[in-house]
């Protein structure tokens, strides 16, 4: 990670310490943050959809972010500032600057199905606020899909600096490079972490360092440094883990193992329900597996 990159590297997407109550730890958040970047993650993205920022309150969203600020710099901190409106959005970047955030992660409209006008009026809306902006292509929930050559203008436009790259279609990051070479590759999705490492991602806006940071930050070291030697068979290990961050349950079951690794990953805030029996013993036996072998 650089300063002038602050998107690069492995960035948590971090998930979020509820109480019983189902109230924010905030404390325990802090804790969270510190301890990725102890275990060698780069930084945080408070606010994603793993932090369950939609079931937050304005409040809430405002101090997660800056409770991730004040526990590991401003510079680690790239906030997720979705929101329904464009207006809201850029008010949620300014925020994150105000906070002593260097960029945002900006997913495109997704209360309706927008066009790509919209698409581009809403990026050079949060652009106005003047903090680097890493677009988020989740095609699968969002169901608008910034296709390479819609990142490609909104790149040329200067509204965009990255993009956080969710679809799953790993052909797309040569599209990528060929019409935005300047526009860097984020890995969007766990189980398409080597594939899209070896493309030449930039970074990784990741989610099972939430409870296995080492060795997920070693795994992304070694793919994006080429020593495949090292991160096939460490990716063969983990992705039985992985590949729950693209399923619909990928709170729930990050959050699981978590509790499984000694961490607290807790409950969720309705309407997310806990995991049923088969899930959960499916996520339990894959993270007792990994622990086992040493992972962590």
């Amino acid at each position: 990670m650089t300063g002038h990159h602050p998107w690069r590297g492995v960035l948590v997407a971090t998930a979020l310490p509820l109480n019983d109550d189902l109230s924010v730890d905030y404390d325990k958040y802090a804790g969270h943050c510190a301890w990725l970047v102890e275990n060698g993650c780069d930084g945080v993205v408070p606010n994603g959809s793993l932090g369950e920022y939609q079931v937050l309150t304005p409040e809430e969203r405002a101090r997660v972010v800056e409770t991730a600020v004040a526990a590991v710099g401003g510079e680690r901190v790239m906030p997720g500032v979705a929101a329904y409106g464009s207006a809201e959005a850029r008010r949620w970047a300014e925020q994150a600057g105000e906070a002593g955030c260097r960029a945002v992660m900006l997913l495109p409209p997704n209360a309706y199905r927008a066009d790509e006008r919209s698409v581009l009026a809403h990026y050079a809306e949060v652009a106005r606020s003047g903090l680097p902006v890493v677009a988020y292509n989740n095609p699968i929930d969002t169901k608008v899909d910034l296709v390479p050559e819609l990142l490609a203008r909104l790149h040329g436009e200067g509204y965009i600096r990255g993009v956080k790259e969710f679809s799953g279609d790993v052909r797309r990051a040569y599209r990528i490079a060929e019409l935005a070479p300047e526009l860097d590759l984020l890995i969007g999705a766990d189980d398409v972490l080597l594939e899209l490492a070896v493309a030449g991602a930039k970074g990784w806006v990741a989610g099972y360092p939430n409870a296995l940071p080492r060795a997920c930050a070693e795994l992304y070291r070694a793919a994006a440094g080429g020593d495949l030697g090292t991160a096939l068979p460490l990716y063969r290990q983990l992705h039985p883990l992985l590949r729950w961050d693209s399923r619909v349950e990928f709170v729930q079951a990050i959050k699981l193992s978590m509790d499984i690794a000694g961490r607290h990953g807790g409950p969720c805030r309705p309407p997310r329900a806990a995991l049923p029996p088969g899930q959960e013993a499916a996520v339990r036996a894959a993270t007792e597996k990994a622990l086992a072998a040493g992972l962590s």
